[in-house]
C-alpha cells in the first residue's frame, strides 16, 4: 500500500489556489464589513496498521481535503467550510462566513506575502506514506514476536501503526501567507500479562515529526516498544493495593508531564482568562508557583509531536515563558485573545482540521530542569509514591482541581523504589501541586510522542515533559489505609 500524496498546496506546485484566488476570497469574505478574515486550507494523508493474535488485523488509508473560511466583527465570529475547492463552492463558503457582519462596505484585504519560516524543525517530506506495506508489517510483527519470546506469560500483544501527512497553506486578510507540511508517526505495542489468576497490561509507545528511522534508534526499535510493554505488564502482576492519604510524591521525568499539562496548562491558555474562567484570570505578575518552577510553552523543539513551524493561524510559534521561577507571566495566545490582551500573539492558534476554528491550544509544554540530582531527590522520601506513567485524568479548569490514575507506579521506603502499587489515583489542585513543589531534578525528559489533546471537541497533537520532581504532599486515593 502507497500512497498518492503530492503536496496540492505546495508553493510552485500545480495547485489551482494561487494568490490571485486567495485575495479573491478574501475579499468576499470582508464583503459585508468583517474586521478581519482569514482561509484555511487542508489536506491530510492517513495511514493506520494493527497486529494482534499474530496477524495483520486492520490495515486502512485516507484522504481529507478543503476549505475552513472565518470572518470576525468584534468578538463575533463566522465560520464555514467546504471539501469542494471549486471556485464556487470556495466562495459560498466565504459568504456564508461573511454573513455575521451585515455593515456592508468591508474594507479590502491587504496584499499577500509569504511568512519566512524556519527549517530543522522537521522534515516536511512524509517519506514513511511511500513505503512499501510489506516493511511496515514487518515491523508490526517484530515488536509481536519480541514481546511473545520476552516472557511466558505474555498472552495477548497487539501493535499498532499510524502515520499522518497534514499539509496546510493559510491566507489572511493582513496579508500573511504561509505554508507547512507535517509529518507524524506513532508507534505502540500493548501486552497483557497473566499468572494465577491475575491479569495485568503494560504499554510502550512513541513517534513525532520523523520518519521511519525513529524506529531504527536503539531506544525506539520495535524491540525495545516491546520489552518495555513487556516490563511494565510483568512488574504489575505482583502490584499491591495502593496507600491512601496525604503523602510525598515523586514524579518521574518525560509522561508525568502530562499532570501538568492538564492541571496547569489548560489554564494558561488564553481563551479561558480572556472570559475569565482560569484559576490563573487577571495574576499575571502574581506568585503562582514554587519558585523553583519555570513553565514554558515551545512548538520549536526538534521532531517533537507538538512542534510546528506555523500556527493554524499562519502565525510563527514561540517558545513561551508561561510561569518565571513561580511567577505568572503571560497566556497561551491566539490572534483573538492576543488583541483582547493588546500583546503579540505566541502563535498557538490551532486547530483540528479545516473544519474547525482555531483557539489557543498548547504545542509542547514543559517544566524545565532544576539542580537536584533524582537520586538525591528519592532518597529525601521516608515514604510515598513514585509514580512512573499516567493513565487517564479529569481537571476542572476553572479552579484546577484534579484527579489522575497511574498505569505504573511504586511504593518509596525510606528513599527506594520498593514494591508496585495498583489502584493508585493522584487527588489535588493543579496550583497548589505547583506551589508544593520542593525539590526538582537535573535530568528534564521530553515525552516520546504519545499525547493528543482534546478541548471543546477537537484533538491535536501535543508534546510534554518535565524532570524529575518532588512534590510535598498530594491526596493518594488508594485502597490500603494501613489498617489491619
Amino acid at each position: 500500500m502507497t500512497s498518492g500524496y503530492s503536496a496540492p498546496f505546495a508553493p510552485g506546485g500545480s495547485s489551482p489556489i494561487d494568490t490571485a484566488t486567495l485575495e479573491r476570497l478574501l475579499a468576499v469574505a470582508l464583503a459585508k464589513g468583517g474586521d478581519y478574515a482569514d482561509l484555511f486550507f487542508e489536506y491530510r494523508a492517513t495511514g493506520s496498521w494493527s497486529f494482534e493474535d499474530q496477524i495483520l488485523k486492520a490495515a486502512g488509508r485516507g484522504v481529507t481535503m478543503g476549505l475552513g473560511v472565518r470572518v470576525r466583527i468584534g468578538d463575533a465570529v463566522g465560520y464555514a467550510y467546504t471539501e469542494d475547492l471549486d471556485i464556487a463552492a470556495m466562495t459560498h463558503a466565504a459568504e456564508t462566513a461573511a454573513a455575521i457582519a451585515r455593515a456592508g462596505g468591508g474594507k479590502a484585504p491587504a496584499a499577500l506575502a509569504a511568512l519566512s519560516q524556519p527549517a530543522g524543525r522537521y522534515a516536511k517530506e512524509a517519506s514513511f506514506l511511500r513505503e512499501p506495506g510489506e516493511h511496515k508489517r514487518a515491523l508490526l510483527e517484530r515488536a509481536d514476536a519480541t514481546a511473545r519470546a520476552a516472557d511466558s506469560r505474555i498472552t495477548r500483544v497487539q501493535v499498532t501503526l499510524a502515520e499522518d501527512v497534514r499539509e496546510i497553506l493559510l491566507a489572511t486578510s493582513d496579508g500573511q501567507l504561509a505554508h507547512d507540511t507535517q509529518p507524524m508517526i506513532r508507534f505502540g505495542v500493548y501486552a497483557i500479562a497473566e499468572e494465577a489468576g491475575k491479569r495485568q497490561a503494560g504499554s510502550s509507545g512513541g513517534g513525532g515529526r520523523f520518519d521511519l528511522a525513529y524506529l531504527q534508534a536503539d531506544a525506539t526499535t520495535p524491540e525495545a516498544h516491546a520489552r518495555e510493554a513487556v516490563r511494565q505488564a510483568i512488574a504489575m502482576l505482583d502490584a499491591r493495593e495502593a496507600p491512601a492519604g496525604e503523602m510525598d510524591v515523586v514524579l518521574a521525568p518525560g509522561d508525568s508531564g502530562i499532570l501538568l499539562h492538564e492541571a496547569v496548562g489548560h489554564g494558561l491558555e488564553a481563551d479561558f482568562n480572556r472570559k475569565g474562567t482560569s484559576n490563573y484570570s487577571n495574576r499575571v505578575g502574581e506568585r503562582v508557583a514554587s519558585e523553583l518552577c519555570t513553565v514554558v510553552d515551545d512548538a520549536t523543539l526538534g521532531g517533537s509531536r507538538g512542534s510546528i513551524h506555523v500556527d493554524d493561524e499562519g502565525n510563527a510559534p514561540t517558545s513561551t515563558v508561561l510561569i518565571e521561577k513561580g511567577v505568572l507571566r503571560g497566556y497561551m495566545q491566539d490572534r483573538q485573545s492576543a488583541e483582547h490582551f493588546k500583546v503579540q500573539s505566541t502563535g498557538n492558534g490551532r486547530r483540528e482540521s479545516f473544519r474547525a476554528h482555531p483557539m489557543p491550544r498548547m504545542t509542547n509544554t514543559l517544566l524545565l530542569a532544576g539542580e537536584h540530582d533524582p537520586e538525591e531527590i528519592l532518597r529525601s522520601v521516608k515514604r510515598g509514591v513514585y509514580a512512573r506513567k499516567f493513565g487517564g485524568g479529569q481537571v476542572d479548569i476553572s479552579n484546577g482541581d484534579f484527579v489522575f490514575s497511574l498505569t505504573e507506579g511504586y511504593l518509596i521506603e525510606d528513599g527506594k523504589i520498593t514494591a508496585p502499587l495498583k489502584g493508585v489515583n493522584l487527588i489535588g489542585n493543579g496550583p497548589d501541586a505547583m506551589r508544593k513543589v520542593v525539590m526538582l531534578g537535573n535530568d528534564l525528559e521530553l515525552s516520546d510522542g504519545i499525547w493528543t489533546c482534546g478541548k471543546e471537541g477537537q484533538s491535536v497533537p501535543v508534546g510534554v515533559g518535565c524532570p524529575t520532581l518532588k512534590i510535598a504532599g498530594i491526596t493518594v486515593g488508594g485502597t490500603d489505609t494501613g489498617k489491619r
